[in-house]
């Protein structure tokens, strides 16, 4: 394994804990701790994007340049997974089991969308 990648795997598992951990802090109001919880779960945000720039860098990549089709990726990614994210809530929370099936389901197509809109398709 590349150091890089090695570098990588822990900043970004790091990161994501940091994440998760910030979100269940958020969420679950057993735990009164809203605002830490949101605190750490920026934390691992930054920790993400910071990850995605030290492997850039010691893979002596070029820095990503921002268009419109990877602005419209990445919009379309959010909307992918927050209908399937609405969905699963729909389901689990809200007890609308048909609405929330769809939903997620609308949510998986669109996320497998994002599959030939950034390879393409070819013969």
């Amino acid at each position: 394994m590349k150091k890089s990648s090695f570098v990588a795997l822990l900043l970004g598992t790091v990161s994501g804990v940091f994440f998760a951990l910030g979100m269940c802090m958020a969420m679950i109001p057993e735990w009164n701790s809203f605002r830490p919880g949101v605190v750490l779960g920026c934390a691992g945000l930054v920790l993400g994007l910071v990850t995605i720039l030290v492997w850039r860098k010691m893979e002596h990549k070029q820095p990503v340049h921002v268009s419109g089709k990877a602005l419209l990726t990445i919009a379309f990614g959010i909307l992918g997974t927050l209908a399937l994210g609405v969905g699963m809530c729909f389901c689990m929370v809200w007890d609308k089991m048909v609405l929330g099936i769809v939903l997620g389901l609308g949510g998986i197509v669109l996320l497998l969308c994002l599959i030939p809109l950034t390879k393409g398709i070819q013969e």
